[in-house]
């Protein structure tokens, strides 16, 4: 089993938390912070297996809410259904194409804040909601949809530069003429 892209994701998704908590310039350009882990779930969703998409929820969601307000492991169970949704469905996914990845994105990246709302809602939180926390999740949703293309760009180059290509050449070559029978 090719373990590259597993161990690829997980230090990403430690370095997108990393970066959501202390990178501060789209907070203040926009208003609002740009989510890098939906991204990363669509793409492991769409191109590994569901074990990975499972070790990159619990990882990359804990990994953020230690660096948030949020209660520790709210963040995994949106992740994971927005990997999990993704992946039962990867077979009819046109994943090639530059505006499915976008449109999965967009879904990703505006259900996991949902979802974590609906969750700080439903518990004993109390978050404050308003007609900002609508611009917050228009910028989140659109930031990371266009993040996610660069993911699948990013990651299938760094898979492709690390492993190795299986060699298809025969010992045989194509206008090597055999001669039967005598002579």
């Amino acid at each position: 089993m090719n373990w590259s892209k597993t161990i690829l994701l997980l230090l990403a998704a430690f370095l997108a938390a990393f970066l959501e908590c202390a990178w501060d310039p789209f907070r203040h350009l926009l208003g609002a912070q740009i989510d890098f882990l939906p991204p990363l779930m669509v793409y492991a969703s769409l191109r590994c297996g569901l074990g990975t998409v499972s070790a990159l929820a619990v990882w990359g969601g804990l990994c953020f809410d230690a660096l948030s307000n949020n209660p520790l492991g709210l963040s995994v169970l949106p992740l994971f259904l927005a990997g999990f949704i993704i992946h039962l469905r990867r077979g009819l996914i046109m994943r090639e194409q530059f505006y499915a990845q976008f449109v999965l994105g967009l879904g990703a990246c505006a259900l996991v804040p949902l979802l974590s709302l609906v969750m700080l809602l439903s518990g004993r939180q109390s978050p404050t909601i308003g007609w900002g926390t609508l611009w917050q999740w228009i910028v989140m949703s659109v930031g990371g949809a266009s993040l996610t293309p660069f993911c699948f760009w990013l990651f299938d180059g760094l898979h492709r530069a690390l492993s190795h290509r299986p060699s298809f050449q025969t010992s045989f070559r194509p206008d090597r003429e055999i001669k039967r029978g005598r002579r």
